[in-house]
């Protein structure tokens, strides 16, 4: 055995310093790419913004918010006619930002700021401080606020909270049904019960007692309400035995009411988003354009460049390196841009049925299909569909929105899952409340519009819509 020298021929992927950096910027979203531009501005002195920097643009996130989209159409005839689809000279108005006009320097006030809304407990623990009682009784209701959930019912026992107030407090069960009964009487009225029947009763005990149909109204909270929903108002006032104008009065009252008082109160603050591209139609065609300062303009500071001539050598090396890292920056920054602008014109001239009509119209969409038009990785469309969102008249969607795999139907075509998900929620919205559509009342619809559904498939689409089951949408 002797060491020897063979030559073997193979090949081998090496990402270079700049590809990766490459990757790494497409898979930020436009907030953090914004993060690593300002790092990147910080630690290199070759760098420094090209121009004015761009305020920074905007829009609530929303999932599906439906418009007349023939009001936003057609856009303005003045845009660039040099080729390319780059950004229209007009700009939706994503935001409005504060008028600063008009004020001398030294008049300045403070500006608005608007808090973050009130969770449920805090807005029921404002109103128990400011209710004359002792620490133990504060403690007690305290205790019991923390335990109502974001709908507003108290679903944990209270020998539970009794178990939880140990050893500090040992209060007996009637001395926390007080203060349990004193916060359902709260703000919303009938927070902090523990079944539907008990908060239309608390808030049906708020009421004049000279209101129409107040006494059947709280028999029927008390004990039909079952019954109600299966049976009707008019075999329910059959059953009861009184007439029929009289239960639709109490019926009416009941309706009145709010099952659900924890969603009177905000719970959480408004997700935002930055659109990366916005989708207009000109000329009755589809166009796709990137939001005006979401690429950070960057360029080379001209005055460390023409210090590398004159400096030291070490000096100068440092200043090369940091010369070499710019460029890639700036190089990976527009190719950064030029990809998703590629995937978002791609998505907008697969899914123009969904633009023009809908989420009815969505079309079946995978990353491969995107990959194979625009000659791509699926992992490139992947990265590049990541937390990238697109404004539309009808809404700002993230890209991954538009894919949605799809079901063949009888015309030989195929039908989105989005597509489908939105014929399920149409015909639960029409059906009639005392006969809800079963899932198997629903896969047969959805196979008379020509769009072949399974039971279980329609199971599927309609828990991912958080539609409750038939028997449960019963409603009075």
């Amino acid at each position: 055995m002797k060491p020897s020298l063979s030559p073997q021929l193979g090949q081998q992927l090496t990402l270079t310093p700049a590809l990766r950096q490459a990757i790494h910027l497409l898979s930020l979203s436009a907030a953090e790419l914004e993060s690593e531009v300002n790092l990147a501005l910080e630690s290199n002195p070759l760098l420094e913004r090209a121009g004015e920097e761009q305020p920074d643009v905007r829009v609530p996130a929303e999932r599906e918010r439906t418009t007349d989209h023939t009001e936003a159409a057609d856009a303005p005839a003045e845009v660039p006619s040099n080729g390319e689809d780059a950004a229209p000279d007009w700009e939706p108005e994503f935001g409005s930002t504060p008028n600063r006009s008009g004020s001398d320097a030294g008049d300045h006030e403070p500006p608005e700021t608007a808090g973050a809304p009130d969770s449920l407990q805090d807005h029921l623990l404002w109103q128990l401080h400011l209710t004359p009682l002792s620490a133990r009784e504060r403690s007690i209701g305290v205790a019991l606020i923390e335990a109502v959930s974001e709908d507003g019912y108290l679903h944990e026992p209270l020998e539970s909270i009794r178990d939880g107030l140990r050893p500090e407090i040992d209060a007996g069960i009637e001395e926390i049904h007080t203060l349990l009964h004193r916060i359902q009487r709260f703000d919303p009225v009938g927070v902090a019960c523990t079944s539907l029947s008990e908060c239309l009763s608390v808030q049906l005990s708020m009421l004049a007692a000279a209101t129409p149909g107040l006494a059947l109204a709280r028999q029927i909270a008390t004990a039909h309400l079952e019954a109600l929903a299966r049976l009707g108002i008019e075999q329910l006032a059959t059953q009861l035995g009184v007439n029929s104008t009289c239960a639709h009065e109490a019926v009416a009252l009941l309706r009145s009411l709010d099952p659900r008082p924890g969603g009177q109160i905000a719970t959480a603050t408004p997700e935002y988003v930055q659109p990366d591209c916005v989708a207009y139609r000109q000329s009755g065609v589809w166009k796709v354009a990137l939001v005006r300062g979401n690429t950070p303009a960057l360029a080379i500071s001209r005055h460390y460049e023409a210090m590398i001539a004159t400096a030291g050598r070490d000096d100068a090396s440092y200043l090369r390196g940091r010369l070499q890292e710019a460029r890639w920056l700036m190089r990976s920054l527009q190719t950064r841009a030029d990809t998703v602008l590629r995937v978002a014109q791609a998505i907008v001239r697969q899914q123009v049925g969904f633009l023009d009509f809908g989420p009815e119209a969505m079309r079946p969409l995978t990353l491969r299909d995107i990959a194979e038009e625009l000659d791509l990785h699926e992992s490139t469309i992947s990265r590049t569909t990541t937390r990238k969102y697109l404004h539309t008249p009808r809404g700002t969607f993230e890209f991954k929105r538009f894919f949605a795999s799809g079901i063949a139907n009888e015309t030989g075509g195929a039908a989105s899952s989005t597509a489908i998900q939105a014929m399920i929620r149409r015909l639960v919205d029409a059906e009639d409340p005392r006969k809800p559509l079963s899932d198997a009342r629903l896969a047969d619809e959805l196979k008379a519009a020509g769009v072949p559904v399974a039971r279980r498939t329609v199971a599927k689409y309609r828990e991912a819509l958080r539609i409750a089951p038939s028997h449960e949408r019963q409603r009075l």
